[in-house]
């Protein structure tokens, strides 16, 4: 299907299923965490889509999605860290929420990446994944990311400073 492995359906599968649980985390808590069954299933399908990607990447040798890979596996570990100690001291909230928020966006590069240059069957949008267009949309992801970690990272920050204040 699409050209793709039997773990590379699997990988996929997996992987839309974090998206999709990354969404609903964000849109109803505006962040990802490992708390509740909701992050767990985001958490566990973010680390099996990593750790199947390493088996689908057969370009060659070690390339660009092998270093998102372990970018990707970084930023679990920092969260979770972050989550469960407070090896960071005061930092570990926004380490947590930024290191998740990070493996979110992770999912999407090679997501539009793969979608692009695969789909329409037979006459795909992009010609490969060195394509220019693809840099636009991973620099325009960026900056949504930057755009929602500065939100998650105020919101936080306000909790914070007045977390006696009565609404």
């Amino acid at each position: 299907m699409f050209g793709l492995t039997s773990l590379g359906v699997f990988h996929t599968a997996i992987s839309l299923i974090a998206v999709g649980a990354g969404i609903i985390a964000l849109l109803r808590y505006r962040q990802i965490t490992s708390q509740g069954l909701l992050g767990q299933v985001y958490v566990f399908t973010t680390l099996v889509s990593c750790v199947t990607g390493f088996g689908i990447f057969q370009h060659g040798g070690f390339g660009k999605p092998h270093a998102l890979g372990i970018l990707t596996l970084m930023a679990l570990v920092v969260a979770l860290v972050a989550e469960r100690t407070q090896v960071f001291g005061k930092l570990s909230p926004y380490l947590r929420t930024v290191s998740y928020s990070a493996t979110f966006l992770f999912h999407w590069i090679p997501g539009i990446t793969e979608t692009s240059t695969r789909l329409p069957v037979g006459a795909p949008l992009l010609a490969s994944a060195e394509a220019p267009e693809l840099k636009v949309a991973a620099g325009l992801l960026f900056v949504l990311f930057l755009l929602g970690a500065t939100l998650q990272v105020l919101a936080l920050r306000k909790a914070a400073v007045a977390p006696g204040i009565q609404k």
